[in-house]
């Protein structure tokens, strides 16, 4: 569960391979753990972006006129030698860096700009040719030297007609941040077996790692997650934990991995343990999983992304199926049914079918707040399902809407300066509120997934412009510091069901395991998009 009393979340990777039922599959390009097909790509490099609404300018103005433009507008520079528009740039290390600036000329002439790093010319006069209009954009790009920390890039216009329109500066530093935070968490947790016990957010972030693994090949990324699974699991398939609560399942996952890696029969044996247990597991009245055993009649958000997408996955794997599909569901919507906001999309943390909890509503009976990091749960474990879920299935379109309800909540309380979003999601204004990472990062996953699955079509353009500031905004949080190590930024810690001020206490830790999850799933997902 995502409590403070117990251990931290879950996530779970999109690629890796499927075995349907009597027949495997060699895992490798076009394979899919998730249930969708992966092209194997190569290692991508960061990119930050860099809007002209952020630039210093001179002789130039903000306009918003001309259709096209990324974020809330470009810089027309006046028409005369001079004028010139300037970015901050950070980045990790020293760098020869790729820089990249998307114009648009509506003339027939070419508009050439100096551009100076940190006062160097480095190109005298860079060329910006017709575009064939003015909401028509191009992109120029040239490479520069960047020193470790804080640079200035400035385009200077070189003639009498000014600079062509500036909407963006894409800075690639060269950094995989998926692969550095991999590399970082192993060096400081450099003995597997002692990673930690079998808890919901190692097998998260372990999730997150294999996906790095099935980019790179690294065959260190997937002995280190093997090794830890076999520190809890013996040659007959008993797991050293008991499941008696959801957040127990989530490492499941791991297991159906390596079945399919190794061919092990101790991971199916493993697997088909976790999946029996919740043939009796206790429920609400109406068919909801507990969030614990110990916790009675209480459905937690959380506990939908622990146990859902295994149970599909298992389905899908061992040919459970309509039965694992059909429960997955009908959990789904239970759990919509009690705690989804009629009107606004969101939903709240947890509901207590007694009521007799401190947090519970006495009439609706679930909690009071929209906590980020559990909407974040429920909309992966939308997002999962489906991605194994039969197309022809006749409550899909139920859980689309779901998706699209969440998508349209998320570009609605982005925040506008940094991309981010808050601890709890609907109160930006109260005191105290803060922008929290690892939601940030599980709603750029949920809106890029939706896109790319076509769940949202008719606001697909500003769903996906709110999923490319959050992903900077998210990249805005890690940073590689003195030690080489990455550092990610403002993770809460595990956290179970309260009011407004106890979310708003909370810790905010630095490398918080539950971000290192979020993080590599949105990453991936992101650099599949090549949101650059």
């Amino acid at each position: 569960m995502d409590c403070s009393r117990s251990t931290p979340p879950a996530g779970i990777p999109r690629r890796g391979f499927l075995k349907t039922a009597g027949g495997s599959a060699a895992l490798g390009v076009a394979s899919s753990y998730l249930g969708a097909p992966f092209l194997a790509s190569p290692a991508l490099a960061a990119t930050t972006t860099y809007q002209a609404e952020t630039a210093r300018i001179f002789r130039a103005v903000l306009e918003s006129i001309h259709a096209g433009f990324s974020g809330t507008a470009y810089v027309n520079t006046f028409q005369e030698a001079g004028s010139y528009v300037e970015w901050l740039v950070t980045v990790p290390r020293a760098v020869t860096a790729t820089l990249a600036v998307r114009f648009a000329n509506g003339t027939t002439a070419n508009r050439p700009m100096t551009v100076r790093v940190n006062g160097a010319v480095v190109d005298p006069a860079l060329s910006f040719p017709p575009t064939g209009g003015w909401p028509r954009w191009a992109v120029r790009s040239l490479t520069a030297p960047l020193h470790a920390g804080s640079n200035t890039v400035r385009l200077t216009s070189n003639t009498a007609n000014g600079a062509p329109n500036i909407d963006l500066l894409d800075v690639n530093d060269g950094t995989d941040w998926g692969k550095a935070l991999v590399d970082s968490t192993i060096a400081r947790n450099p003995d597997p077996a002692a990673f930690g016990s079998w808890t919901y957010y190692r097998g998260y972030y372990l999730l997150g790692q294999y996906q790095v693994y099935q980019r790179t090949r690294n065959s260190r990324y997937l002995q280190y997650l093997t090794a830890w699974v076999d520190r809890h699991v013996d040659a007959d398939g008993n797991i050293d934990i008991s499941i008696n609560q959801l957040d127990n399942i989530q490492s499941g996952n791991l297991l159906l991995i390596l079945h399919r890696e190794t061919g092990l029969n101790k991971y199916r044996l493993a697997a088909d343990k976790i999946k029996n247990t919740l043939k009796t597991y206790p429920r609400t009245s109406d068919g909801g999983f507990w969030h614990t055993t110990g916790f009675t009649g209480q459905l937690w958000l959380d506990g939908t992304f622990m146990a859902l997408p295994f149970l599909v996955r298992y389905g899908k794997m061992y040919g459970a199926i309509p039965s694992s599909f059909n429960e997955a569901v009908n959990q789904l919507l239970v759990y919509a049914a009690h705690l989804k906001h009629p009107s606004n999309g969101l939903l709240y943390h947890a509901y207590d079918e007694q009521g007799d909890t401190p947090w519970a509503n006495p009439v609706s009976r679930h909690s009071p707040e929209f906590w980020g990091r559990s909407i974040g749960w429920y909309g992966m474990a939308l997002i999962d399902v489906l991605d194994v879920l039969n197309t022809d299935h006749p409550q899909r379109g139920q859980l689309i809407t779901l998706v699209q309800g969440l998508v349209a909540a998320f570009v609605r309380l982005q925040d506008s300066a940094t991309g981010r979003w808050y601890q709890v999601v609907d109160k930006a204004t109260v005191s105290g509120n803060w922008l929290e990472t690892s939601c940030s990062c599980m709603y750029v996953y949920i809106i890029s997934k939706a896109l790319e699955r076509r769940y949202v079509t008719a606001t697909a353009a500003t769903a996906a412009a709110a999923a490319r500031k959050g992903f900077q905004g998210v990249l805005s949080q890690i940073s590689l510091g003195t030690d080489g190590r990455t550092n990610l930024l403002n993770i809460c810690t595990g956290t179970g069901v309260g009011n407004l001020a106890f979310y708003l206490a909370r810790p905010r830790i630095t490398n918080e395991i539950h971000g290192l999850g979020a993080f590599l799933t949105m990453y991936e997902q992101s650099m599949l998009q090549n949101w650059r």
